[in-house]
This record gives C-alpha cells, structure tokens and sequence, in this order.
C-alpha cells in the first residue's frame, strides 16, 4: 500500500502568555554561530489506541501553547543580520494530518528510514534562514490503528538534540497536566554560557536539497541488536586486538567509519586518509556544572586525526582515544573562564576550518544514544520507536539507542549508486552475528 497523508488542519502556534518586550531580544552565541544552517528532527512513534480521544490534536496545541511561554525563543524568529532571535512570539508551525496506513506496517518496514522524514514537515534547509521562516515546526500524524506520530524539526541554529528532547519532555508532561507548576529548568541559556565571537570560518556548502534528497540520495538503517553489540565486544577483547574498553557506540561508530572507508575507495579510485569528527554534548563534561536540561547548542567537536587505518579494532582504539581525551580536555576546562570558551571553540573551529577541497574523507557521525527520547510521554504512553531526521549531507550517520536501550540504529546518508558499495563493506560477521 502506498503510504499517503491528507493534511487536518495547519496553523502557528503562539506561547499562552506574550514574551516580555524585555525578553524580546534573544542574542546567539559563539557556538549558534558555528551551528549549519539545516534542521535537527526526530520523529516520535506512539502505539495504537482507538479510544483515544479523536480532538486529542487540540489538547496537544493547548499544551504547546504553555511550553511556549517557558521555552520561547523557539516561537521566534532568526534574523541574520543582528545574529538575534526576534522573540516576537510569531509561532512554531503546527500540522495535524492523517495517514492511510497501520503504525505496524510502518515499524516493520525494511524502507522504514526512508520514509521517517515524511512524518517532519520540513527537512532541510537552504543555506541561509529566512526572516519570516519558523525555527520549529510540529506535525502530528494520526495512523488507521490508532497509532500517533509527532516529528518535531527545528533549525540547528537555535537547537541541538538535547534541546529537542529537552522541549519535547517539557510539552509532554504539560500535555498530562503535571507540570503546571513555575518552569524551573534554565531555559535557552547557551548564548550566556558560550557569548558570541563573531568568529569567521570557512563558508560550507549548502545542505543537500529536499530534491536532491528524495531522487538522488539515500538513507540506510542498520540495526546492530544487544546481543550483537555484546557479541562484537568479546570478540574484540578475544582477538587481542582492541586495546581499551569499547562502549556500544564507539563499536558502531568504526564499523561504519569502515564501511564508509570502503566506499570512498571505490568512488575515488585510491584510498584516502579519512577523519572522524562527532559532537559532543558539554552538559555533563565540563569542569563547572551545565545543567542537563539548558537549552540551546551546548556540544563541542571531537574529531580524530586523519588517519590510513581501516580495520574496525584500530579504528575503534582511535576512536577511544579520541574521545578521551577531547572529554578530558573539557572536564578541565571551566565555561564561565576565557581559557574553557576557547578550548570549546578551538574544538569547532578544527573542522569548521578545514576546506572541503582537502584530499581528506572527512566523516561525520552523531550519537543521540543516551538522550531519554524514549522517555516522552504525551499521556499515551512512551514512544515504541525514535528515530532521527536524515542530515542532509553525504556519507554522514546518525546513531540511535533502540527501543530496547541495549542495541543501536545507524542510519547513514547515502548517494544511492554508492549503496551496494556501503553494503559490501560492512563486515558480514558483523551483520551475521
């Protein structure tokens, strides 16, 4: 069956409460000034229920309403000129519409990666945010068996994952009527953490076109279960091969920086030294205390050397090793300090700097692994399946712990052609497990 959607209702969404004029004004920081000009999305699946309420849609925009008052910046909008969020209360987008088909049908779906990006109602983004564009847009998905989705895209500018799931958590306890007391979470307070450098770089190619997304490029999930995870890790430590303690991401992570090596040699006819760059989350790594729950972009780069490596346990030590000692690094380093601000901006600008025209395969890999997305709950329970929105960048992976917590889904953006050779890449033991 053909999966198609008939749109409900499309409307903006403003906070319950107007923003104070002494509020209006939200300025970026120096990490929002290195963020891309594309969109962090997620896609949130909740089992079926017939007896739902069928206007349930309205007690969600009621609700929203609410988080907004808390949360809002996200109703703004960015104007490049300034580098400001125009706090004016302009709203987030809000799509209700119904698909055709069973939420079952879907999860058990081989081409169920591709299709994810249709339940976000925007994707990517052209390289510069419009003035009158939103910087969150919703839609609600309402499936045949009862089922619900709700994707959530915003744009990189304002918001990193931890955000997402920061605004979604504080929507959904709003929506259960259980958190109808004072916000008292920091709200978007990256800008006062990490102030603004007006620092150059080096301009980066625009994101991939919806178009191109849809007709040229491809999005590939591979599910590495638990039990495979574990199996990988003893035979790791059995071949005397890995030299540290591997977590489950960092596994995942070198099997398809291999596979990704792979497919570069046959594309470029040699092979290259390759990188691994990844974000990584500064509220819970710096020597002074981020609240888990501060909103806005709050990550610094880790990125290992460039490197001729290529099997998965000398990737993988590299990989440890990196990680280490970025972590380190930061654990040292104080953020309300200049020499803490510098060495988390020293830690974007390392990538940020490095011209695309460089013989170097640079991969970028993300973990939301351990950010609670499974722990949402809109008074329907918790989600039966998260997943993320395609990045709109070739050859990049998304990583994400799967419903049970124990496994990992990869998903990885690919030109089509260059699948069979991504596939063929992989280690079959791996996958054979």
């Amino acid at each position: 069956m053909t999966m198609e959607f008939e749109k409900q209702s499309s409307k903006f969404i403003k906070p319950l409460i107007p923003t104070p004029p002494t509020l209006r004004h939200y300025k970026m920081g120096s990490i929002d000034e290195l963020a891309p000009f594309m969109n962090v999305s997620v896609v949130l699946f909740f089992s079926g229920n017939r007896n739902r309420n069928p206007l349930f849609f309205v007690h969600l925009e009621k609700s929203l309403e609410k988080t907004l008052t808390r949360l809002y910046p996200l109703a703004g909008r960015y104007v490049q000129e300034s580098r400001i969020i125009d706090c004016n209360d302009a709203g987030v987008e809000f799509i209700y519409t119904k698909s055709n088909i069973k939420l079952q049908d879907l999860i058990g779906s081989e081409v169920n990666a591709r299709l994810a990006d249709e339940f976000v109602s925007f994707t990517t983004r052209a390289i510069y945010v419009q003035v009158t564009d939103p910087l969150l847009a919703v839609q609600v998905t309402s499936f045949e068996c009862g089922g619900v989705a709700i994707g959530v895209s915003g744009t990189h500018k304002l918001v990193d994952a931890s955000t997402l799931c920061t605004f979604l958590n504080e929507w959904g306890a709003m929506n259960r009527e259980e958190n109808e007391t004072e916000f008292t979470g920091p709200g978007f307070n990256s800008s006062s953490l990490f102030p603004a450098r007006h620092v150059a770089v080096l301009v980066p190619l625009p994101p991939l076109s919806d178009d191109d997304m849809v007709n040229k490029y491809t999005r590939k999930k591979v599910w590495f279960s638990g039990s495979q995870i574990s199996k990988m890790k003893a035979m790791a430590v059995a071949s005397g091969k890995s030299t540290c303690r591997l977590s489950k991401v960092q596994l995942v992570q070198a099997i398809i920086w291999k596979a990704l090596i792979g497919v570069d040699r046959v594309t470029h006819g040699y092979r290259r030294e390759s990188l691994l760059y990844q974000p990584v989350n500064l509220r819970d790594k710096m020597a002074s205390s981020i609240l888990k729950d501060s909103c806005g972009n709050l990550w610094g780069v880790c990125a290992t050397e460039p490197t001729m490596l290529e099997t998965t346990e000398e990737l993988a030590n590299l990989l440890n090793d990196s990680i280490k000692k970025t972590v380190n690094t930061f654990s040292k380093s104080y953020h309300d300090s200049e020499q803490g601000r510098a060495v988390v901006l020293d830690s974007l600008l390392k990538t940020s700097n490095i011209p695309e025209s460089t013989n170097i395969n640079m991969i970028p890999v993300t973990s939301w692994c351990k950010i609670p997305f499974y722990e949402v709950d809109f008074g329907f329970g918790k989600p039966v399946w998260a997943t993320p929105g395609a990045v709109p960048k070739k050859n990049t992976a998304s990583l994400m712990d799967d419903a049970e917590g124990n496994g990992v889904e990869a998903y990885i953006v690919l030109e089509a052609k260059d699948v069979p050779y991504f596939e063929e890449a992989l280690d079959a033991n791996v996958l054979g497990a």
